[in-house]
């Protein structure tokens, strides 16, 4: 006997994810994507001639999902992980000064990069140290931390300015895509609980070494039709149906599937007006959800300018900065991208506008850019890259399970617990193919669904 027909709509990391683990579970799956492609947000592209990623995506030793769909798409080993979290950070005039951790246990691991970063006066380092401690001890299941701003719960710990913006919002705004000043103070304690301080390997930051399109792109074809996944890609969902019959048509422009089960993994902005009216508690709140923008800068240099893989900024408009040169095929020259999160201004500037405020600030972080000709300034921007991490957005991203049974939904907004990130969408793929598989009496591979 045929195992149940589910169908995937959507090919993004979510996506993915959820129709490996069904056809693990013996689906016969079908994944629907209206771009030529997959990988959803996490890509490249060719802009006259030169190869770019759509963002600077990172992730953290801790994204364990994440990283175990990279080992299944046989993409890790084009990746790096730090052995050791270390962070060079950047303030104007070239001064270098370096998060890392040591190799102690947990939350000792970090104490010494806190008492040495010459960012923060000492005073500054010791009201860090004891807020990391408090920080620490939040629990995360009180709701009550999601009614609040991270950025008023450091003010209260008096917390000054320049320790918000050289410690806290380094991690905080890359992660959460929000500034701290805004942030949940629920999200943000994940972050820091997760990330930095109950376990100390977890925060190593690893990145890819190929463009992302090669790390998720086609590996993720091979892998899924490999599976036995019927793939089409170029195909617009346009509506999910319940039928009489128990069963879901999935309607495009020429064509409707028929399946047993139907996982949605699209953005919040697309899901309500796809799926079946009643199928969500309460549609509003998707939209409610709101968006939060990413611009990214790509600045290509006649010389090498930088000398790190990646780095901070700090007391500038420049937050992290990447070396992207082997990744874009660059062979003379450096190619620097600078990932600007939580960008609502920076999204409403014109190219103009940020090359004039951009150029200046990295010559002020990077001395040798100061003298190195601009041969290409390119800008990308998302301006609905993430839902926007503010307090109450707990109770509004929705469980992977609808209304109706055997209708589930996936992406990095729903309640993953956490942010909006590679990790937060793979695990939300795979939450919905186990909700999907168990609405039909099958259940997904152990270790693969968990």
């Amino acid at each position: 006997m045929s195992g149940p027909r589910v169908t995937v709509v959507g090919g993004g990391l979510s996506g993915i994810a959820a129709a490996l683990s069904c056809a693990d579970g013996g689906a016969e799956v079908t994944l629907v994507e209206v771009r030529p492609r997959l990988g959803g947000a996490a890509y490249s592209f060719e802009r006259d001639g030169m190869l770019l990623d759509n963002g600077q995506h990172v992730f953290l030793r801790c994204c364990t999902a994440y990283r175990a769909l990279l080992d299944r798409l046989g993409t890790a080993s084009a990746t790096t992980l730090q052995s050791r979290l270390s962070i060079p950070v950047i303030a104007p005039g070239g001064r270098v000064e370096r998060l890392g951790r040591s190799s102690l246990p947990a939350p000792l691991h970090l104490a010494g990069a806190l008492a040495r970063y010459g960012h923060l006066s000492v005073r500054e380092r010791v009201g860090a140290a004891r807020t990391a401690l408090e920080l620490s001890h939040l629990d995360l299941d009180d709701e009550r931390l999601d009614d609040e701003t991270f950025g008023a719960w450091l003010a209260q710990r008096r917390q000054s300015p320049a320790a918000v913006e050289s410690l806290w919002n380094l991690i905080a705004l890359p992660t959460l895509n929000i500034d701290a000043g805004e942030a949940s103070l629920a999200m943000a304690a994940f972050v820091f609980q997760t990330g930095l301080l109950n376990e100390a390997s977890a925060g190593d930051i690893g990145y890819a070494r190929l463009p992302l399109s090669a790390i998720h792109g086609e590996p993720s074809a091979q892998a899924l039709q490999s599976a036995g996944v019927d793939i089409r890609t170029g195909w617009r969902a346009e509506r999910v149906e319940a039928t009489p019959s128990g069963e879901f048509a999935v309607t495009g422009a020429d064509e409707t599937l028929g399946s047993d089960a139907v996982i949605v993994a699209l953005p919040h902005t697309r899901t309500a007006g796809l799926v079946p009216d009643g199928a969500l508690e309460d549609p509003s709140w998707l939209e409610r959800l709101g968006a939060s923008p990413i611009v990214n800068l790509h600045v290509v240099y006649d010389r090498r300018v930088m000398e790190f893989d990646l780095a901070a900024g700090v007391r500038s408009p420049v937050q992290w900065i990447f070396d992207r040169t082997r990744e874009s095929g660059l062979i003379d020259g450096q190619h620097v991208a600078v990932s600007l999160s939580g960008a609502d201004r920076e999204a409403a500037m014109s190219r103009d506008e940020l090359r004039d405020r951009f150029l200046p600030a990295l010559g002020e972080l990077l001395p040798r850019a100061r003298e190195a000709r601009v041969e290409r300034f390119e800008v990308v921007r998302e301006h609905a890259a993430t839902f926007r991490s503010a307090p109450g957005v707990g109770r509004l991203r929705p469980g992977s399970r609808t209304r109706i049974d055997g209708l589930t939904i996936a992406g990095a907004w729903t309640a993953t617990g956490w942010p909006a990130t590679m990790e937060g969408a793979v695990r939300s793929g795979l939450t919905a193919a186990r909700e999907a598989l168990a609405s039909q009496g099958a259940t997904a591979l152990a270790g693969v669904a968990a």
